[in-house]
């Protein structure tokens, strides 16, 4: 085979020198389907698989991807859709392996001798399991008509069987040999959770599951994330779970907070817990309900990826009208410090954004300080938040100690969640809350003006 050649036809990756390996994954494949389609390349992204390129088959059916890995894992090839595993494989990949296959109709095959030893062990797990895969999986595309009375025996003997399949089959690789009880784990309760979330002539109650499914437990799948999260399909799977563990328990579906609360006890991992949630506030329509989840969920979105999820969902919900609560901004001060907009309650705040590039802004220090001694002895707290980049984080503590800037100076380095927040494109931007810390003004006068100083001892009185 060509590589060179067939490249023509395809897409080549070869993005990024400084990623996880210096040396690029070639892949060459053959689309051998009634119906051939674009083969797309994914990598897997938190549960989910991510597109990293895609490549047109020439008209032998030849294609070709090369592209350094941004992790050694699971990647996915297929001509099927992202979000269903349906004519979509998976591969192990590192820096330097190769792969030469050939995707066929509802199955795959590896051709060739430079296959990695990895690889050969995910075709044979791939073989093993293909008679529940196709029910499970492919029974649309591969036209498999099934019900639970003939896949649940075939599941149990693959479940059998699989507790014998690594024996032997050492790839001198000690992260993937251990990955790989993982990546069976999480096929087996894919095939059996697909099978009962598809359309069939006949679906079992609860007292006709098989065995497999007593020991399918949510809590157990969700002990550890990196399970979840490296799995192509991984909060498929893992959503599909806590549904069946629902029935199992006969906990029935509630909708809003008490209905996640419910669920919550299903999941070990308070990162998955944080991932359930968001999930619920995807379709939330009005910011009170989103505070509500906020109050009782908050807790759980550990993640820089959930705390920037939860501000997506949270800035179109936003008025930003008097009287709606502060954004609960979290950032360093110039110590180190973790400063939050939570501790600041019982005083009136004055915000200020800005950076050290910024001209306007640098000419309000003067007001900003005159402002300052005015409200000395008074419960007002001045909060200046620099958005300068975090390559620039010594230039601003100079500036700090330079211009002998007073009150609070916290860092967010960068325009991140607060800017998205209170949709600020431009800075100097001074807003004011209350000591409950509700919102007075997200776009108050500057300290040079007048009006400043007297919103502030209006806020003071009421």
């Amino acid at each position: 085979m060509n590589f060179k050649r067939m490249l023509s036809t395809a897409t080549l990756v070869l993005a990024g020198l400084c990623t996880f390996a210096q040396i690029p994954v070639e892949v060459t494949g053959l689309l051998a389907m009634e119906r051939p389609g674009t083969v797309k390349l994914y990598k897997v992204s938190d549960g989910e698989l991510s597109e990293l390129a895609s490549s047109i088959p020439g008209k032998d059916g030849r294609f070709g991807f090369a592209f350094y890995p941004e992790y050694e894992g699971l990647y996915v090839l297929g001509t099927g859709k992202p979000n269903s595993p349906t004519d979509q494989y998976t591969f192990y990949f590192k820096g330097g392996d190769k792969l030469s296959v050939i995707l066929k109709n509802s199955t795959y095959e590896l051709s060739g001798t430079s296959n990695s030893k990895e690889n050969a062990v995910m075709w044979q797990w791939f073989k093993l399991t293909d008679s529940i895969y196709q029910k499970s999986i492919n029974f649309m595309r591969g036209g498999v008509s099934s019900t639970f009375v003939d896949f649940f025996p075939q599941l149990e003997d693959v479940v059998a069987k699989s507790k014998q399949f690594l024996k032997g089959k050492t790839t001198g690789n000690l992260k993937f040999d251990r990955r790989m009880k993982d990546i069976m784990e999480m096929d087996l309760a894919n095939y059996a959770s697909n099978f009962l979330n598809t359309p069939r002539a006949a679906h079992p109650s609860v007292e006709e599951l098989s065995p497999y499914y007593n020991g399918l437990g949510s809590s157990k799948l969700s002990q550890t994330a990196s399970k979840i999260y490296e799995y192509p399909w991984g909060k498929r799977v893992f959503e599909a779970t806590v549904m069946i563990n629902m029935r199992q328990k006969n906990i029935p579906f509630k909708e809003g907070i008490e209905g996640v609360k419910t669920v919550l006890p299903l999941i070990s991992n308070d990162t998955l817990k944080g991932d359930f949630v968001i999930q619920r506030m995807a379709g939330l329509k009005n910011y009170s309900d989103y505070t509500a989840y906020m109050e009782a969920f908050s807790k759980y979105f550990l993640t820089d990826r959930l705390k920037k999820r939860q501000i997506e969902i949270a800035a179109p919900l936003a008025t930003l009208k008097t009287g709606e609560a502060a954004f609960n901004f979290s950032y360093q001060d110039k110590d180190g410090k973790t400063v939050s907009m939570a501790d600041l309650k019982g005083k009136v705040v004055l915000v200020d954004v800005w950076a050290t590039w910024c001209g306007p802004c640098k000419a309000q220090i003067p007001y900003l300080k005159k402002l300052e001694e005015d409200m000395k002895n008074k419960d007002v707290q001045m909060v200046s938040i620099s958005v300068d980049e975090a390559r620039d984080k010594e230039k601003w503590l100079k500036m700090i100690k330079d211009e002998n800037l007073g009150g609070l100076q916290l860092f967010a380095s960068g325009w991140g969640d607060l800017s998205k927040y209170y949709k600020i494109d431009a800075i100097p931007r001074f807003m004011v809350f209350d000591k409950a810390g509700k919102i007075i003004s997200i776009d108050a006068p500057r300290p040079s003006a007048p009006e400043l100083k007297a919103l502030l001892e209006k806020t003071l009185a009421n």
